[in-house]
């Protein structure tokens, strides 16, 4: 069984599903109206309010999960999360009340996650499908065929935003619904061409408010009783007429959406208008789901961040037998050092696998550059701070160590710097290592074992030895090698 659990900016929101042969089947789900982007305030900081609120919140879905046999648990944070400035002091509180990891996920892999989601609901391998789901602090628009995923836009209009812009106090005008509808617009025109009805046969609309209003829609019998702009135009009209939220007594919606359903509206039909679609379907999946699939992806050994890694290595040119070669060496250094926990092991694979991509840039400093495209880099599956540990690693591979600050503290994170480095030695010295005869230990101290032939047989092995003996002698860590038969 596997659990989702989206920090979105409107809403909270849980799901339990377990995998049943070909589909996952929800056997339990939670909404609270939290509204965390509603939270933010002038400064782009979370209010102490909103927080408690989150808090409070996030303890009662911990007593949920607590309750279910699960073989995976993510959580992630959307719009609002990546937005708030004070983001990176209320996550551990967050944690903690959850008792689980809280990854801030970009708009880009918010999109490929909705759309992994919807692709799996639906019995339609070879559809080419446009895909558009818009949430409390982001619009995601995605085009696919099948599960394969083939451009994804995020955008920052969400219906938290417009409705506090646009209708302040619950007012709705004929004027600020045009200028809600315009200004949305304007955010996806620029980007619009390549989603048109061209490049796809069927769309799709995945989020709460898109299915809030189609149910409007069909059991008030608006319009043509569908999804489609004509229906949506005159929901509209139907809204500037009541001239208040506080008016909305329509079959299908809930009080608690009401408020943030008219800026919905707006995007809706500002994104339907500029990408040429006529009629959406709402449709029951969207990233609570693409998040319970790629856990079970990854149970099956069908990691996304494996390919996102290989791609990223062919575009910028880096050897592949190199990057293979460092990648095993070192992971095969860090089991040796015996970490205490396993976080690192598959963030150090991956960081060998690119840690000469900089070299596109330049061949002195290529481990800075590699570092920041890596940060900074959109890459599928990986999570902001899976990058940034990522990062932090490749910047470490070579050079002085006082240049991570404080990440040494971590022994863990202080032994994959130590594997990386000494397996990019090996392979500069173009040694053949055998791991029954190299030892590595890093306590109070590094201490290396090595056959005395490699020093005699490998002219340069000393040297490079030498060199990072002195780098960690700068971090005040004693570095102790001795020479065996």
């Amino acid at each position: 069984m596997y659990a989702a659990v989206d920090l979105g900016s409107n809403s909270f929101r849980l799901h339990i599903g377990k995998h049943d042969g070909e589909a996952i089947r929800v056997v339990k789900s939670l909404r609270e109206p939290i509204r965390l982007g509603a939270g933010l305030d002038k400064s782009g900081n979370l209010t102490a309010p909103a927080m408690q609120a989150a808090l409070a919140c996030l303890g009662s879905f911990r007593a949920v999960l607590s309750g279910f046999s699960l073989d995976a648990v993510r959580v992630v944070g959307t719009a609002a999360l990546r937005l708030a400035n004070n983001a990176e002091q209320f996550l551990p509180r967050a944690e903690q009340a959850i008792g689980h990891p809280i990854e801030i996920i970009s708009g880009e892999e918010e999109g490929r996650l909705i759309y992994m989601g919807v692709a799996n609901a639906l019995a339609a391998p070879n559809e080419r499908r446009l895909v558009i789901d818009i949430g409390g602090g982001s619009t995601e628009v995605i085009l696919g065929k099948g599960l394969d995923i083939e451009r994804v836009e995020s955008f920052s209009v969400g219906t938290v935003r417009q409705s506090l812009t646009f209708f302040p106090g619950g007012r709705i005008e004929a004027g600020a619904f045009e200028a809600a509808i315009l200004s949305a617009r304007s955010q996806f025109e620029d980007a619009a061409p390549p989603f048109h009805r061209q490049f796809w046969r069927g769309a799709y609309g995945s989020s709460g408010t898109i299915r809030s209003l189609a149910e409007v829609i069909s059991r008030n019998n608006i319009g043509d009783a569908r999804l489609s702009l004509v229906s949506l135009q005159a929901l509209k009209l139907r809204f500037i007429a009541l001239g208040d939220v506080a008016r909305i007594d329509l079959a299908g919606l809930k009080p608690d959406r009401a408020a943030t359903v008219i800026g919905g509206l707006a995007i809706l039909i500002a994104v339907m208008m500029e990408m040429g679609v006529d009629t959406l379907q709402p449709i029951e999946a969207g990233l609570r789901m693409g998040v319970m699939w790629d856990l079970y992806a990854r149970a099956m050994h069908r990691d996304r961040r494996d390919d996102s890694v290989r791609q990223m290595a062919l575009q910028f040119h880096a050897d592949p037998a190199r990057g293979e070669r460092v990648a095993r060496e070192a992971q095969a250094l860090y089991a040796q050092l015996k970490p205490a926990a396993d976080g690192y092991v598959k963030l150090l694979g991956w960081s060998a696998r690119l840690h000469e991509i900089g070299m596109l840039v330049s061949h002195t400093g290529y481990h800075k550059h590699a570092a920041y495209i890596i940060e900074n880099a959109d890459l599928p599956g990986f999570t902001a701070r899976e990058q940034k540990a990522m990062a932090r690693l490749v910047v470490a591979q070579k050079g002085n160590l006082r240049k991570i600050g404080d990440s040494l503290t971590d022994p863990d994170f202080a032994k994959a710097v130590l594997a990386l480095r000494l397996a990019i030695l090996l392979m500069h010295a173009r040694i053949e290592a055998d791991f029954s005869e190299l030892r590595v230990r890093m306590k109070n101290r590094i201490e290396l074992d090595i056959r005395r032939d490699w020093v005699s047989n490998h002219p340069t092995v000393s040297y490079w030895i030498e060199k990072e003996r002195e780098c960690w002698d700068e971090v005040d860590i004693d570095f102790l090698v001795r020479c065996g038969t």
